[in-house]
């Protein structure tokens, strides 16, 4: 059995678990993945300064997000086809996520549906929103996390057209799989992941197949998913969010400081820096390049999060470094929920708290709330510019 000792080993693990199409749909990124490799090496190239002489005996990482504590100052990003990667894979993470202390937040586009998920975590959940042409359907989304007793709203709105997938499109991808000849040589390599997948009732779009007019079985799905992009969205739209929500509402998808301001000038509560895995605009700089800019022109009117390229305790702690208030993974507990189920995500969260917890002692910090750019060695302007 392969020792698991950090987020890569969970990551070859999943590839090997994996049917290709779902493992690629994780791990690639738009175009040339110029942006999505840079996430991790903007994060990598910030060196942390050791220091010695402080006793840190004690340390803490808890932390909050929006007024909820948290065990360390980190969520679950919303991930599409959570459960293509394991058998209702939004419930395990879900739950997992709820047993370790940090908020999971669903996707729009998961296969368990909103409803599903919040009978097995109750109100520890928060749900992410794409703003849709049908109006109709966004405010029944909204309405059914109100309902679900979700504790914030993630409207993501870097989602205007989709960026060039190209992987995805090469494999196929869909939920359920199509059951052309390269899927099905996909699927007969990987029969426990199969398995698993023929016992549940879970396999394509929950919060849409049902709910969404004009979608009355699976075929119907992607035609209207594709068509459902909103290239019309403008901060007017945000607003009218905020207004049918009322609660706490965060902004996910924010790469420019007037970006950030006109959010909070809209009722963000929470600013969420990020290129979205660097799947939408290849070419564009990273998110922890954009992240100090942003913290300056709203860190003190909102929280600013952050997302994209975190694989290890230490981008946690850089990004900290940098004035996040926390950050969000999706492409690491993934590994884990594709390598080992529920059991993969919750060592994914440990593996990172360990690390995170073992670099602070290192560096002579004792709290999470106390890290600041003293920690690191190279001035970030150095590297961003």
């Amino acid at each position: 059995m392969t020792k698991v000792t950090c987020i890569d080993d969970l990551r070859a693990l999943a590839k090997r678990r994996l049917p290709r199409m779902f493992y690629d749909y994780v791990d690639a990124g738009s175009w040339t993945e110029s942006t999505y490799r840079a996430n991790a090496a903007d994060l990598n190239a910030l060196r942390l300064q050791q220091r010695v002489g402080t006793d840190v005996s004690a340390r803490s990482l808890q932390s909050s997000m929006l007024g909820q504590t948290v065990r360390m100052p980190l969520a679950l990003a919303p991930v599409g086809l959570t459960g293509m990667q394991w058998a209702d894979g939004e419930i395990l993470a879900a739950r997992a996520a709820q047993r370790f202390g940090v908020p999971f937040v669903l996707s729009t586009m998961s296969i368990c549906s909103i409803e599903d998920v919040a009978a097995h975590v109750g109100s520890d959940l928060w749900f992410q929103l794409y703003l849709m042409r049908d109006r109709s359907f966004v405010a029944d989304l909204i309405e059914r996390a109100a309902a679900a007793r979700c504790g914030a709203l993630v409207l993501t709105i870097d989602l205007p057209v989709a960026g060039q997938r190209h992987k995805d499109a090469a494999n196929g991808l869909s939920a359920p799989p199509r059951l052309g000849f390269s899927q099905l040589c996909q699927i007969t390599v990987r029969p426990r992941w199969a398995w698993r997948m023929l016992r549940t009732r879970r396999r394509s779009f929950g919060n849409i197949v049902g709910h969404a007019k004009d979608v009355t079985d699976l075929s119907d799905v992607w035609s209207w998913t594709a068509s459902q992009f909103e290239p019309r969205l403008t901060w007017d739209d945000v607003l009218w969010v905020k207004k049918r929500w009322g609660g706490k509402l965060i902004v996910k998808g924010i790469m420019h400081p007037d970006d950030a301001r006109r959010a909070t000038d809209s009722g963000a509560d929470a600013v969420v820096v990020s290129n979205h895995g660097g799947r939408q605009l290849d070419g564009a700089q990273s998110s922890i390049a954009a992240l100090p800019e942003i913290v300056a022109a709203v860190g003190t009117l909102a929280e600013v999060h952050m997302d994209g390229g975190i694989r290890s305790g230490q981008d946690i702690l850089r990004a900290l470094a940098l004035g996040a208030k926390a950050v969000y993974i999706g492409r690491a507990y993934q590994y884990g929920l594709a390598a080992q189920g529920e059991a993969g995500v919750t060592r994914c969260l440990e593996l990172l708290r360990n690390e995170l917890d073992l670099t602070m002692a290192l560096c002579g910090v004792k709290d999470v709330a106390e890290v600041d750019r003293g920690i690191l060695a190279v001035p970030p302007r150095d590297l961003f510019g």
